[in-house]
């Protein structure tokens, strides 16, 4: 069962990194739903910029952990490449 990490931008221009197992249907809660997370339910819309998949939760887990250590720069280098 496959994993994605995935990044959004907020409508106040912020990220917010996550995991899931089916992003379009995440980002469908983010947007219209209570289960979005607390950050960006007060944030709407948001709007998927980067997704990359991973083989497993632990994988996905560990890449989110890296990519949330990085700088906003680096976030939108990792984006826009």
């Amino acid at each position: 069962m496959s994993y994605s990490v995935y990044i959004v931008q907020c409508n106040d221009n912020t990220l917010y990194t996550g995991i899931a197992k089916d992003v379009n249907k995440r980002i469908d809660e983010h947007n219209n739903s209570d289960k979005g997370a607390k950050y960006t339910r007060v944030r709407r819309p948001v709007e998927l910029v980067y997704e990359e998949k991973l083989e497993d939760r632990s994988s996905a887990s560990k890449r989110e952990n890296a990519i949330k250590k990085l700088t906003r720069k680096k976030k939108l280098d990792l984006i826009y490449v």
